[in-house]
Parts: structure tokens; C-alpha cells; sequence
């Protein structure tokens, strides 16, 4: 898997391609809790390319999401396939993480 890093309006843009499964999401981890820990404040997850989610993808989305709430930062998935955003809501993801149609609607609403 493959995640390109953006800054756009002080808003820092994670995309990814591929997957993120057991063998990514620890490289994952480490890149957004880094960036989390640099200061950055409003994160967003663009998973327009994002192929597949495994569990321990989501425990790193989680994880990423209660050290950004805890530093007092926003967090937000966009541009999900139906059936990654279908992973999301089944796992009840969707109720404390927002979740945005389109990477202009997630910038617009962070």
C-alpha cells in the first residue's frame, strides 16, 4: 500500500492506494500518529483508492482517531467505496467519525 501525504489550508491529506491490511497498517500507524504527534491538527483520510480494510487497518484508523481527539484535532474519512464505507459503518465507525462524500466536502467541513 502506498500513502501520499498533502498539505493543503493547514490540513493534512493522507490518500491511499491499495490496501491496508495486517502487512501495511503497521507503516500506517506509525506515518499518521507521527504526523499527529508534529502538531497537525485536522487530518484527512482520502480512501478514494483504498482497495480493502482489514481489522488491523481499522485498529490503526482508531487509534489514530482518539490521539488526534485527545490533542483537541479533527479527523475525517472521504471518498470511500460503497463497500469500505459498508466495513465503516459496521464496525459503527460512522458514529464518531465523520465520514465526507468527496475530498472537497471533507476540506470544506474540517
Amino acid at each position: 500500500m502506498e500513502v501520499i501525504e498533502k498539505k493543503q489550508d493547514g490540513i493534512c491529506i493522507l490518500t491511499f492506494n491499495g490496501r491496508l491490511d495486517a502487512s501495511s497498517s503497521s507503516e500506517f500507524r506509525e506515518k499518521i500518529l507521527k504526523i499527529i504527534e508534529d502538531g497537525t491538527s485536522r487530518v484527512i483520510l482520502n480512501c478514494e483508492n483504498l482497495d480493502y480494510i482489514s481489522s488491523a487497518g481499522l485498529r490503526v484508523v482508531l487509534e489514530a482517531t482518539k490521539e488526534i481527539k485527545r490533542n483537541e484535532g479533527k479527523i475525517m474519512l472521504c471518498a470511500l467505496q460503497d463497500y469500505i464505507k459498508e466495513v465503516f459503518e459496521v464496525a459503527q465507525f460512522d458514529a464518531f467519525l465523520p465520514i465526507g462524500d468527496t475530498l472537497e466536502e471533507a476540506i470544506k467541513t474540517i
